[in-house]
This record gives C-alpha cells, sequence and structure tokens, in this order.
C-alpha cells in the first residue's frame, strides 16, 4: 500500500495553519509535524499519530495532515479511523491520486458488502466540481466573473460599435454564468466540507435499531469502517441510512461524521 508523504508541501500547510491559528508559532506547527514525519519514518506509529492528532485537535486543517493521520492508523490496524481521515482529507482534494487510492485499499478491508444506490452522475460531477477548489476560492471567482460582467455590459451599454456592442453582450452573458455558478459551487463545497451528514462507523459491532432506544428491534448489523448517511437525531441516538436505502437508529458515539 503505497503510504507517500506530503511534506514537500509543509511551508503552504502551515501558512494555512497559522492563518487559522495565529496563537500558535509557525515554527512550533512546522516542527510538530515534520517530527510526526520523522516518527513514522522511524516505525513509530503512535507517536506519529499522537504528534498529528495534537494539530489537528486544536484547529489544524489540511489535506496533507488528514492523510498522513490516516496512514498513520492505518499501521496502527485503526481501520475506521484510516478511512475516516482519507474521506475528510478527500474532502479537500478530490483529485489526489495518492489520497484515492489508499481509501480504496482501506475499503477493501471493511466487512460489509451492501449493495450501494447509485448516485446520479450529474450530483456526483457537481460534488467532485465543487470540491476542486476551496469555497473561499470559488467565492473569489464569483466575485471576479461579476465584476468582468459589469465591464463588459458597460462595453455593451455605451460603445458605438456593432462588433464590440455583441462581443460585449455575449462576454457578459459568459461571465454572469461563470459567477452565478462559482457562487453555487462554492455553497456546495461549504456543505460537503463543513456540513457533512456523511459518517464512519466506529464501533467493531454496531446493531441498527427501529427505534432510539436500546429496547428498540434490531433491523440490521453493521461493522467499522461502513460509511453511512445521518438523517436524523434524538437525544444519544442517530438516524443512518446505509448503503443500500435502509434506515436504522445507533448509538452516537458509535460513529463520527466525516
Amino acid at each position: 500500500m503505497k503510504m507517500e508523504f506530503k511534506i514537500t508541501r509543509i511551508k503552504a500547510i502551515l501558512f494555512l495553519l497559522a492563518a487559522a491559528l495565529p496563537a500558535v508559532s509557525q515554527d512550533s506547527a512546522e516542527e510538530r509535524f515534520a517530527k510526526g514525519a520523522e516518527l513514522f519514518s522511524a516505525g513509530d506509529y503512535s507517536n506519529a499519530l499522537e504528534e498529528w492528532i495534537g494539530l489537528y485537535n486544536i484547529g489544524f486543517r489540511s489535506a496533507e495532515l488528514e492523510y498522513n493521520i490516516g496512514n498513520a492508523c492505518f499501521k496502527l490496524n485503526n481501520v475506521p479511523g484510516a478511512i475516516l481521515f482519507y474521506e475528510r482529507a478527500y474532502l479537500k482534494k478530490p483529485s489526489d491520486e495518492d489520497i484515492n487510492y489508499n481509501l480504496q485499499i482501506a475499503r477493501t478491508l471493511v466487512v460489509d458488502r451492501l449493495e450501494e444506490i447509485p448516485e446520479l452522475f450529474f450530483i456526483r460531477w457537481y460534488n467532485y466540481l465543487s470540491l476542486l477548489l476551496p469555497a473561499n476560492n470559488w467565492a473569489g471567482i464569483s466575485l471576479a466573473s461579476f465584476i468582468l460582467c459589469l465591464v463588459f455590459l458597460s462595453l455593451y451599454l455605451y460603445t458605438s460599435k456593432y462588433k464590440l456592442k455583441v462581443s460585449g453582450f455575449w462576454l457578459a452573458i459568459i461571465a454572469l454564468v461563470i459567477s452565478f455558478s462559482s457562487i453555487a459551487f462554492s455553497f456546495r463545497n461549504k456543505n460537503l466540507v463543513h456540513e457533512s451528514n456523511k459518517a464512519i462507523i466506529l464501533d467493531p459491532v454496531v446493531n441498527g435499531k427501529s427505534s432510539p432506544d436500546a429496547s428498540g428491534t434490531d433491523l440490521f448489523v453493521i461493522h467499522e469502517g461502513l460509511k453511512v448517511t445521518v438523517v436524523d437525531g434524538v437525544g444519544d441516538w442517530r438516524e443512518i441510512r446505509l448503503p443500500d436505502g435502509n434506515k436504522g437508529w445507533v448509538p452516537e458515539n458509535s460513529l463520527e461524521v466525516i
């Protein structure tokens, strides 16, 4: 299994981390990230995970950090933890080959083999495109495109030359479409990354109940590592939908949202 590191991108990662949490020095964060990489390379996966999880728990977020946490979890035979963090890394970089490869490998170790209801192709592509850039980047493109739309619209309204009028009109339409599309991608990205309703089962064995209490009828049995959708919640219970469409209630502490 490929367990490559994104250490060459530490500077870029830490720039984002320092911007998000100015109270933590960049040097300190860089040292912790690099220390985790050294520990992992030396085979000390437990302490490497401790270093990286420490960064994650105080609010640092990046595809590279989450990917490496997933690698450490996998080496420690924590399959659900590996899948959880690979999934989180995937939401930030869906086109990354290493993340996709390791995620697929980890998924082969999940016990449950449920026939998944296929997602409509246009929704799948909409989600993929939305994740290609962060939400803020899409919002910036939307704003820039809207300004261009106004510029081209002014050209259309105030020029006396026919060809420039036609060009200005169509360029304004194109810029407006790009602006609306980009803001839609921005909202979708925010929804997928920060308001995800997808979760990973963490407990080795979980019984799905017919109601949100321990006395409910057992509807199904699922195992660690399975990706489910959280559709409702009551107290300490969450109603989940399985990949095959079946629903049931499970304890909140048996899963973690991606």
